[in-house]
């Protein structure tokens, strides 16, 4: 006996004992036969798609354009072929296997009533818009895919071990086993999360903490995955590798918040079910009463639903080339309507509320006992001269204030980088010292951290005060002999205290979120009268605070610009990536991106989905009056099929006249808030 002949005898014993196995079985090759057809409508993919798009449109077009008789068959065929087809399989397949009304089989009772009457055009057009969103839905979850894509790619495939005899040796990176010592030469980015065993340097830790400047590592400090080493050689005992490492565990946050992202439903699906049992009862009851059978076709045409589809995507695609204009990128087609309904804003600091760029705060010169007493331009010129070779971000910063205070930086005769430390340079017939802490300590000089904090000759109130605020600080000495102190600071945007002022006045309350110590974000939050600071955050930190926020009926908007902020980005109701192109992974995993470098007209996109929204509601309220306005007049023979898709087609155009308005909506300006010393008042 062959399988198929043991299948049919399971199948018709199952059907003896009454178990049901013939009932299932039929169900399972249902199933399949469905689970067919969606492969081959799937096939292709996106480029298939547009050529079947283009095509229809421009049939279309000609259905439209060409006089009547010009070809031998109406060209609206092409898009009813091309479009409605697999609207109707998708609308019958969720039919047979799940029993799902949506919004596709009240678009397949529009299509199959409109060509009963020759209604060609009308059917296309429909047709067309519908494959059009579906395109678009899967445009977005491409996106989110290469979004986690991009974070896989950014680790290291190669790893240089060290072994117990000093011997090294490439190998996988995914290879690299626990306790292993691996060597990092400066450019590389680190294979695995480990600690550093030897060696000083400085790492480009953004990718983890969003922060723009290098942290300084010496041995003891840990590291991690994916992040940059800049300057010298270390040597890192692996503590993570293979798929614990920072920036896999990050591919997967990412991945597992836009699962657990909450998905808005249509409002034409959710007035599907009871659409198409109106539409069904008007016109079984138009039959009933009349016994015509063209009464009851022409009450399904002025149901077909062609200006409640409308309603709620041209409505969108207006609000998006809004929202283009003013120098966003909308990628998902719901994100706006889901942003109307946020009531928090959490904002990432580095790089959105503030530039992401140190410039100087201070420049303080000692002058008492013990110190190089020199003035404070003179002071400035050294330590521009000693950071002219230097790569450390915070060297560019220096060397850029004296440039603007007319400053002109000592040329060093010497130069000598001490990665994680800082800079000897001579300059001007001095020795001078440019770095850290911990550089003053190893050469002798004052150690500027003593158990006071800046005790003897570094000792200043208003320095102290800056330093508990989050300035970065450059020691600098002159001779072996203190000089004095650069303080650094990253500097708030112009417009974030008007941008946090106008959301307020929305009824939205900002949220800081940030990976930066607690003085830094205190004081930014501070000054912008952001009432709710949450520092020091982990990637995870701010996707688990952001699912805690909304796990009590507080959806938020994620505002953000940093690989590690994409995990709240994508697990948000809705997530906005700022600062152009820094980040491509941020991008891909918002919502929306803007294209400049700034966030002034964040309360303008929210004001606009907003009044997106009304349209919407507008356009469903009158598109439904419209509806059974018409099926009431055809019911009492006042419409005929031609008359009522005449009717229809009116309502068509009022929806699609009154979101164009959308295009051009500007919101109104609202109070801020914020005083004139740019503080908020």
């Amino acid at each position: 006996m062959d399988v198929q002949d043991e299948d049919a005898a399971r199948e018709g014993a199952g059907a003896m004992r009454g178990d049901g196995s013939t009932a299932g079985s039929v169900r399972r090759r249902v199933q399949a036969a469905c689970d067919a057809v969606e492969r081959v409508l799937e096939a292709g993919g996106t480029r298939k798609n547009v050529a079947l798009l283009a095509v229809s449109a421009a049939s279309l077009a000609m259905s439209f354009l060409l006089p009547a008789g010009a070809l031998p068959f109406d060209a609206a065929w092409v898009a009813i072929v091309l479009c409605g087809v697999p609207i109707l399989c998708e609308a019958l397949i969720g039919l047979v296997t799940r029993f799902d009304i949506k919004a596709d089989v009240l678009v397949s009772m529009a299509l199959v009533a409109s060509v009963a009457i020759g209604e060609y055009f009308a059917a296309g057009e429909v047709a067309l818009i519908m494959q059009l969103g579906g395109l678009l839905e899967t445009l977005t979850v491409a996106r989110a895919r290469a979004g986690i894509e991009h974070l896989v790619a950014m680790t290291p495939r190669v790893a240089r071990v060290v072994d117990a005899d000093g011997t090294q040796r490439e190998v996988a990176a995914e290879e690299v086993l626990l306790d292993q010592t691996v060597r990092v030469l400066p450019g590389e980015a680190i294979p695995v999360d480990g600690v550093v065993v030897s060696g000083h340097t400085s790492v480009d830790e953004s990718v983890v903490t969003g922060e723009p400047m290098p942290a300084d590592k010496a041995p003891g400090d840990e590291v991690c995955s994916g992040t940059v080493n800049q300057f010298g050689a270390i040597d890192v005992r692996a503590t993570r590798v293979g798929e614990d490492g920072s920036i896999q565990r990050l591919a997967r946050l990412v991945a597992s918040a836009d699962a657990g992202k909450a998905q808005i439903v249509r409002l034409a699906d959710r007035w599907a079910t009871w659409v198409v049992v109106g539409a069904l009862a008007a016109a079984g009851l138009a039959y009933a009463l009349t016994g015509e059978v063209l009464r009851s076709v022409t009450v399904l045409v002025v149901f077909c639903p062609c200006s409640l589809v409308l309603a709620t995507p041209t409505a969108i695609m207006a609000a998006i080339g809004n929202a283009t204009r003013h120098g966003f990128m909308v990628k998902e087609g719901d994100a706006l309507e889901r942003l109307a309904s946020v009531r928090s804003a959490v904002f990432d600091k580095t790089g959105t509320l503030t530039r992401g760029e140190p410039r100087v705060a201070r420049v303080v010169a000692l002058d008492g006992p013990g110190t190089a007493c020199l003035g404070e331009r003179e002071l400035l010129g050294l330590a521009a001269g000693a950071e002219l070779r230097s790569e450390h971000p915070l060297a560019g910063s220096v060397v850029a204030c004296a440039r603007a205070r007319g400053v002109r930086a000592v040329e060093p005769s010497a130069f000598t980088m001490l990665p994680g430390l800082g800079v000897r340079a001579t300059c001007g017939g001095h020795e001078v010292l440019a770095g850290n802490a911990a550089m003053m300590r190893a050469s002798g000089v004052a150690d500027p951290e003593g158990d006071q904090g800046l005790p003897g000759c570094w000792a200043l109130a208003d320095l102290q005060a800056l330093l508990s605020e989050g300035c970065m600080a450059i020691f600098v000495a002159a001779d072996g002999l203190p000089a004095g102190v650069i303080a650094l600071s990253d500097t708030v945007r112009e417009e974030s205290c008007e941008v946090v002022g106008q959301l307020e006045v929305l009824g939205v309350t900002p949220v800081l979120l940030t990976g930066d110590h607690e003085a830094a974000a205190r004081s930014v939050a501070s000054g912008l009268g952001i009432g709710q600071v949450v520092a020091g955050c982990t990637p995870e930190d701010k996707l688990a605070y952001v699912e805690r926020l909304e796990g009590k009926g507080g959806l938020a908007v994620m505002v953000g610009d940093g690989v590690n902020d994409a995990p709240a980005l994508r697990r948000a109701y809705v997530g906005i990536a700022v600062g152009g192109a820094k980040s491509d992974i941020a991008i891909d995993a918002a919502d929306i991106a803007m294209v400049g470098d700034g966030i002034d007209q964040l309360p303008h996109l929210l004001a606009l989905s907003r009044h997106m929204m009304r349209v919407i509601r507008a356009n469903l309220t009158f598109s439904m009056t419209l509806n059974f306005v018409a099926v009431a007049l055809a019911m009492l023979a006042v419409l005929d099929p031609v008359s009522g898709a005449l009717v229809h087609n009116c309502g068509s155009v009022f929806v699609i006249v009154n979101s164009a308005f959308l295009l051009r909506w500007t919101a109104r300006p609202g109070q801020s808030g914020c005083g004139s010393d740019g503080q908020r008042g």
